[in-house]
């Protein structure tokens, strides 16, 4: 399975850069990456093949909106999703401000 994401900022009007995001599948961690300056992760360390089943990304957005001083009201935002295919890619984007997110399968 390839699995890639992307996190924008709506608040800032830009990329959410330096986030931190977790992969897990059932309650083991898979992977785990920080956003680079375009707000995307592809690539997860340890890099690793999850398979099919039920997965979670866990966004710290906490941490980011902190770190730029912003008071939010969601401290992670944790998306589950299932593989189906694992031979798929599968890309989860995140559109985030301090007080709302969504999120939908992209391509």
């Amino acid at each position: 399975m390839s699995l890639s994401t992307h996190v924008l900022d709506s608040s800032r009007g830009r990329p959410a850069e330096g986030m931190t995001v977790t992969l897990y599948q059932g309650d083991r961690v898979v992977g785990s990456g920080v956003t680079d300056d375009d707000g995307r992760l592809a690539e997860w360390l340890p890099p690793g093949e999850p398979g099919r089943g039920v997965h979670r990304l866990v966004f710290d957005t906490g941490a980011y909106f902190a770190a730029s001083g912003v008071v939010g009201f969601y401290p992670e935002v944790v998306v589950t999703f299932v593989v189906a295919d694992p031979e798929q890619h599968y890309h989860v984007p995140l559109l985030i401000s301090p007080f709302a997110y969504s999120t939908y399968r992209g391509s």
